[in-house]
């Protein structure tokens, strides 16, 4: 498996994230029920301790749980946007076509801050997680059964993705506010979080 930039595994930042996240489920959400077996959004790697600074560290205020986290949602953001943006071609449901409208959105605008921390970081803009399947990713596979669907069949993986993603998401945020260094990454890691129940909530409306 390859290393992040920052010198973690992907499986160990993973752990890394949701040890300092408290690993355990979005406790506003624990009604939802579970992902397919072998594809939960909330399954957590054996734990290990977060990220600290190391020599391959971008200077600055960063440390590698701030630069991890970045590199994890920077990808998990721009492939949901993939499937987000297929909506209106493959399903004739209006709430699902809102619903993707809405969540693109805040995507986009989440990505822009993301990418504005990570240039002031330093780090490399390489996405090094680029072909790795991990939870809340939507992966190239994933994306080619996707586009392969249409209505009802489409809105279900549309809404199996997407929780996976934003219950994901929640628990990486939680690591980054619980174990980063730079103020402004931790801010934007509870402003995500906030986010995401509030996206669950519409999902689930």
């Amino acid at each position: 498996m390859k290393a992040t930039a920052v010198g973690m595994p992907l499986a160990a930042l993973v752990a890394a994230l949701l040890a300092a996240g408290c690993g355990g489920p979005a406790s506003e959400h624990a009604h939802h029920p579970p992902a397919p077996s072998g594809q939960s959004a909330v399954s957590s790697p054996p734990v290990v301790s977060p990220a600290s600074p190391a020599a391959s560290t971008p200077s600055g205020a960063f440390n590698g749980t701030d630069v991890g986290w970045m590199q994890l949602m920077i990808p998990m953001d721009e492939q949901l946007l993939s499937m987000l943006e297929m909506a209106p071609k493959r399903t004739s449901n209006p709430e699902v076509i809102q619903l993707a409208k809405l969540f693109a959105a805040d995507h986009r605008a989440e990505l822009l801050k993301l990418r504005a921390l990570m240039d002031r970081s330093g780090a490399p803009k390489t996405n090094v997680h680029e072909g790795h399947d991990m939870p809340g990713m939507v992966t190239a596979a994933d994306l080619g059964v996707i586009d392969q669907t249409k209505g009802a069949a489409f809105d279900r993986l549309f809404a199996k993705n997407m929780r996976e993603h934003l219950e994901q998401g929640i628990l990486l945020c939680r690591g980054e506010q619980g174990a980063g260094a730079d103020q402004a990454t931790r801010e934007l890691a509870g402003n995500i979080e906030k986010a995401r129940a509030a996206q669950l909530d519409r999902l689930d409306g």
